[in-house]
């Protein structure tokens, strides 16, 4: 029987992802999962796709207090209360997603971090910071076959960063279960079809730089959606919140 293997959240999009034992899902997905966004001086959305070395920046959300602090990895801390400023809508591939520019010291150390301007933004919603559904899941056995195929000895699984790592199936079972309710622990997901991925993919999970193509060994064996669309892990919507704790029994029910 598949069972949750590893749960990945971060309050802020495209930094260092957290590996809690448990979460709480809501319909909205994780309210402290991506929380907080980046957008460039334009208002356009930065995410690792654009700086990968945005992975090697842990954040840390304290909901009751308002507090966020982020730490370099130089060994620098930057810690304050939030404060909300302008109202900002910024495009996530597609859809909008409406927050407030964050005032305070995180967004000058970010900028000189990313060599260019970088402002925070706080999403108005909890989970808010979704690019698409609020669950993402994969198996590591399809990581495993993407090793296997690509001629490698293990591929990092956290690369995807995916909510979900599932452990118990056979490579890319996930897919099949499109269009069924999944039990996950005490909540009820509907897988609702494939994640086409992007170049994050690409770069070394902990660092953030280029160091497997992960993009064109996938589409080698699995090939391209629509000529185009490299598909990896799929999509969940949450039909019943409820706990899920790693090592939870993951069971398709419809």
């Amino acid at each position: 029987m598949p069972s949750v293997a590893r749960l990945s959240v971060t309050p802020v999009k495209s930094l260092a992802l957290h590996h809690p034992e448990g979460i709480m899902l809501e319909r909205f997905g994780v309210a402290e999962n991506r929380r907080f966004y980046l957008v460039r001086e334009d208002g356009r959305l930065l995410a690792g796709v654009h700086h990968g070395p945005l992975v090697e920046v842990r954040a840390g959300w304290d909901e009751a207090a308002g507090r966020l602090r982020l730490a370099f990895p130089d060994g620098s801390v930057v810690e304050d209360e939030v404060r909300l400023g302008e109202p900002l809508h910024t495009d996530f591939w597609g859809h909008r997603v409406a927050g407030r520019v964050v005032r305070g010291p995180w967004a000058g150390r970010l900028s000189d971090f990313a060599g260019r301007p970088v402002r925070l933004v706080k999403a108005d919603a909890p989970g808010g910071g979704v690019d698409v559904e609020p669950v993402t899941l994969v198996s590591l056995e399809s990581v495993e076959e993407l090793a296997r195929r690509a001629g490698r000895a293990a591929v990092d699984g956290r690369r995807f960063r995916m909510l979900v790592d599932v452990r118990g199936c056979t490579p890319h079972e996930e897919d099949s279960w499109a269009g069924r309710a999944v039990r996950l622990g005490e909540a009820l997901l509907e897988i609702t079809g494939p994640v086409p991925r992007c170049a994050t993919t690409t770069r070394d999970p902990s660092t953030g730089r280029r160091d497997f193509d992960a993009l064109r060994a996938i589409a080698a064996y699995r090939g391209r959606r629509d000529g185009k669309k490299v598909d990896f892990g799929v999509y969940g919507r949450v039909l019943e919140p409820g706990r899920v704790v790693v090592g939870d029994r993951v069971e398709p029910v419809g």
